[in-house]
């Protein structure tokens, strides 16, 4: 990472990096390389989800579009629950693939509500003024800190912010009947 990044290049270059990791997905064959991809791709997610709680969206409030947040958090949560359902299956699990494809594209909304140029999330930061190198260099820290955390662990159990934990019943998917 450069010296001095400013927040919005640190989450964009974050962006691109899963963007990659889930094209490479996309093309894996096998499954263990299907399980290093998703294990990365779930940890660089739940890295970016921790540091954006834990720094820039605090720093938005008042800043940015009360509703952009709040999509912003159940955005999160809605991830942070297939992140943990990929993180505790296998590439053998029936919709293991398909959870996979549905993270992605939920990520790739996200991404496009944060950067969309003129309204987006990053655009409103930059409009109020906020002081995005030092908030990037908060982010720089605390991303380093929780990527040393995470090598060669178990990801935490997903934090929501939106969510209420309602109890789900797990079913199989119904078959026709004729």
């Amino acid at each position: 990472m450069p010296a001095k990044q400013d927040a919005v290049a640190l989450l964009k270059a974050d962006h691109r990096k899963v963007e990659d990791l889930f094209a490479k997905f996309e093309k894996a064959k096998g499954p263990e390389r299907k399980q290093s991809l998703a294990t990365q791709i779930c940890t660089e997610l739940t890295v970016h989800a921790i540091i954006e709680e834990e720094i820039l969206y605090p720093a938005s409030k008042g800043e940015v579009e009360d509703d952009l947040l709040d999509e912003s958090y159940v955005e999160h949560d809605g991830a942070k629950v297939l992140i943990a359902e990929i993180s505790a299956g296998s590439p053998d699990d029936e919709f293991y693939d398909a959870k996979v494809k549905v993270l992605s594209e939920m990520i790739k909304h996200h991404v496009k509500e944060e950067e969309r140029p003129g309204e987006g999330l990053f655009a409103q930061l930059r409009k109020a003024g906020a002081d995005l190198v030092e908030l990037g260099e908060r982010l720089k820290v605390r991303k380093q800190q929780l990527m040393a955390e995470f090598r060669n662990a178990e990801l935490p159990p997903p934090e929501t912010r939106s969510f209420t934990g309602h109890e789900l019943v797990q079913s199989k998917p119904l078959e026709a009947t004729t």
